[in-house]
């Protein structure tokens, strides 16, 4: 609710802006002289109606202040400032939200029934009209959510509010953004999630974001994870790099398999192996591996993974680069070599920290919760290792294994604990195994408290915090992780 000065300016400004519309006579002839606010309110009421007089007499023309006749559009205009007027003078909190609602909807009815306007053009490009911000008022509309502070929607708009804006023209990867409107997508409110999306689209078409090795900056793998998949393909298959190709084919598939999509899946499957065979594709054979795996061709993947290890070892001994890519641990995981996983695991995890919740958690479900649960034990980072445990919570309940659950629970609890409300990524980790272990909406507290953390944490966090949140809540509210 807002605080009583900035409802008293709110009132002013709204009054203004509103008698200037409705009155241009009287401001041409001179200013209106100072009264207090009542005395304001009056002549913006009086000047609503002479409008509305107008225009009943002009048949409802178009705008044409200057000839004392505003025009439909303008009467809507002045409605929706009093209404939003209305709205800063309760503290009903339902008031207040249907008066904002009903603003919006005159707005609205501006831009789509009167688009030749003046007032449609600055609307439609946020411009001030007098004093009013509609930029502004539509970020309140957008609030609203948080009428409901524990609600899910409240939660991504005020993730939403954390991260840096988008720079314009889009030429940078931003997962963070794409990781929102796939959770506004997945939770509903596809209207915003096409709003996000749409200018990351535009500029993959218009070829402004690929850079030398054909990146599209993981617009495809978000638009998978949004049941665009034609468009995903699309953007996927005009791309020749190896890395974002096999990506994106190994992402679309994973969708594909979550949806129940098995013939898409095993196409695609075949696909990944058929262009990394084209194209020599080293590095992202684990990938390939991980895909013929959720795609049913185990003897395949097995064989491809077995013989990429040893490539790859091989060169290791020769050259003494980089030994393995990290997607060959995860692939070792789902396969079920244990020692090889963890083996791998750790020649990767300096710089590929996302591997190890992925691959612990794996061998977790596949019954190897003893030498998951000890490795996790190590991991020196304090957020990584707690969301090492939450994959072993949901590992274990899946399996049907209270016991080793309550364990990991009392664990994830204390790092929690010993963090002092500090370290929200470590928060959303709980929230995300309290969903798995409780089954109820206990979760929400713990995650409102994460939201309240990164907003009080340093900008360093907060830049970097908003896609972790996201896949911690995506993955509590469908169950499915968002993408690696």
């Amino acid at each position: 609710m807002s605080s009583a000065l900035s409802r008293v300016l709110a009132v002013l400004r709204t009054a203004a802006v509103a008698a200037a519309l409705s009155l241009p006579a009287a401001f041409a002839a001179g200013p209106v002289p100072a009264q207090d606010a009542v005395a304001l309110d009056n002549v913006a009421q009086d000047g609503a109606k002479q409008t509305v007089l107008a225009q009943d007499q002009d048949g409802g023309g178009a705008d044409n202040p200057a000839a004392g006749t505003p025009g439909p559009a303008n009467r809507l205009f002045v409605q929706a400032l009093q209404l939003i007027r209305q709205a800063d003078n309760t503290y009903d909190v339902a008031e207040e939200g249907r008066l904002l609602k009903e603003a919006d909807k005159l707005f609205n009815d501006i831009v789509t029934k009167y688009p030749d306007s003046p007032l449609a053009v600055q609307l439609v490009t946020n411009q001030f009209v007098g004093d009013f911000d509609f930029y502004e008022f539509r970020s309140r509309i957008r609030a609203l959510v948080c009428n409901d502070a524990l609600n899910s929607l409240c939660f991504l708009h005020r993730i939403g509010e954390m991260l840096p804006p988008v720079e314009t023209p889009i030429n940078a990867a931003r997962w963070d953004w794409l990781s929102l409107a796939v959770a506004y997508q997945q939770l509903g409110d596809t209207g915003r999630a096409k709003e996000i999306m749409a200018p990351f689209v535009s500029a993959v078409r218009r070829g402004g974001v690929a850079d030398s090795s054909g990146q599209d900056l993981f617009v495809a793998r978000a638009l998978s994870l949004m049941g665009q998949t034609p468009l995903a393909l699309d953007i996927t298959r005009q791309i020749n790099d190896c890395s974002t190709r096999i990506y994106n084919l190994a992402d679309i598939a994973k969708a594909a398999a979550w949806r129940g999509d098995g013939g898409l899946t095993n196409a695609l499957a075949d696909e990944a192996k058929s262009y990394a065979s084209s194209h020599n594709c080293a590095w992202e054979l684990g990938l390939v591996a991980q895909t013929l795996l959720r795609a049913g061709k185990e003897a395949q993947a097995r064989t491809l993974f077995l013989n990429t290890v040893e490539t790859q070892f091989s060169k290791f001994k020769e050259t003494r680069g980089d030994c393995c890519p990290p997607e060959l641990a995860v692939a070792a995981a789902d396969i079920g070599e244990p020692k090889l996983a963890l083996g791998l695991l750790s020649t990767v995890q300096d710089e590929n920290p996302w591997t190890i919740p992925a691959v612990l958690g794996r061998l977790a479900k596949r019954g190897e919760a003893g030498m998951a649960v000890a490795y996790a034990d190590q991991v020196a980072d304090i957020d990584t290792r707690g969301e090492a445990y939450a994959e072993l919570i949901e590992a274990a309940m899946k399996r049907g294994e209270p016991a080793i659950a309550n364990d990991l629970m009392n664990r994830l609890n204390k790092l929690v604990d010993e963090a002092a409300g500090r370290r929200p990524g470590l928060l959303a980790q709980r929230a995300k195994a309290e969903k798995v272990f409780y089954n109820d909406d206990r979760w929400r507290r713990t995650f409102q408290l994460a939201i309240n953390a990164a907003e009080k944490a340093s900008n360093f966090v907060r830049r970097d915090i908003g896609a972790p949140l996201l896949a911690a809540l995506v993955r509590i509210e469908t169950g499915l992780p968002m993408l690696d």
